[in-house]
């Protein structure tokens, strides 16, 4: 499995949970720092990131791929749609948690979304005249 991690990096625990969540072995751990110019247009910069992986077109497109986003939303959003073109469906994404209690702050990985079954879910709701309609 290759994992990309666009937020701080993540611990041995971390990983370790990861592995155990999915029963894949991380194969490849990227870490991209993604500290945006706020002066600048965000969407190429998160473009020339992306393009700064070693990851081929293939691989995008058929090797299983897990994303801790960035934490600045709008970087996340533009994440998502730049790997949902390269990949061709929507990317899982790791969600960290706070540990309760822990001093200094530790972070456990709280669960792992499959984006792209969020979408299949919701759109059974697009024509079945439910909450919203």
């Amino acid at each position: 499995m290759i994992v990309v991690n666009f937020s701080h990096p993540l611990s041995d625990a971390q990983r370790q949970d990861i592995e155990s969540l999915t029963g894949q072995t991380i194969e490849h751990l990227f870490d991209v720092p993604c500290q945006m110019d706020h002066e600048a247009p965000f969407a190429p910069q998160i473009r020339d990131l992306v393009d700064g992986l070693p990851i081929s077109a293939s691989q995008w497109q058929s090797d299983p791929v897990l994303v801790n986003l960035p934490g600045l939303h709008i970087a996340a959003a533009l994440v998502v749609a730049e790997l949902h073109g390269r990949m061709g469906h929507f990317p899982s994404c790791v969600r960290l948690r706070p540990v309760a209690g822990s001093v200094p702050t530790r972070y456990e990985v709280a669960e792992l979304i499959n984006l792209e079954a969020v979408r299949q879910e919701s759109r059974t709701k697009r024509f079945s005249g439910g909450p919203g309609k």
